[in-house]
């Protein structure tokens, strides 16, 4: 994996990291967040995330645990020039 796709993916993992660790303390963000990513996104990080990417959010609980598996290891012979942007401003980190 080249290192700008690898710095990307460590990028969108935080911003992961942070929505995730923002929604277990505040109930009302994890209900927007819940209810409409996108515009949380927008609203916590200033990014406008295209269309074509889709975001879904899932909450575990006691009887269900979902677990995110990252893009195989062909994510870069799938990548067009603009999904591989996408990757470069930390949108996304699949292809």
């Amino acid at each position: 994996m080249n290192t700008m796709v690898q710095s990307a993916i460590q990028t969108s993992n935080e911003m992961q990291r942070q929505l995730i660790a923002r929604a277990g303390e505040d109930a009302d963000f994890r209900a927007q967040l819940v209810a409409d990513p996108k515009a949380t996104v927008k609203q916590e990080f200033g990014i406008d995330v295209p269309d074509y990417i889709n975001i879904q959010v899932h909450e575990s609980d006691w009887n269900v645990l979902h677990l995110g598996l990252p893009p195989g290891p062909d994510l870069e012979q799938e990548l067009d020039e603009e999904r591989l942007e996408a990757i470069a401003a930390g949108l996304c980190c699949c292809g």
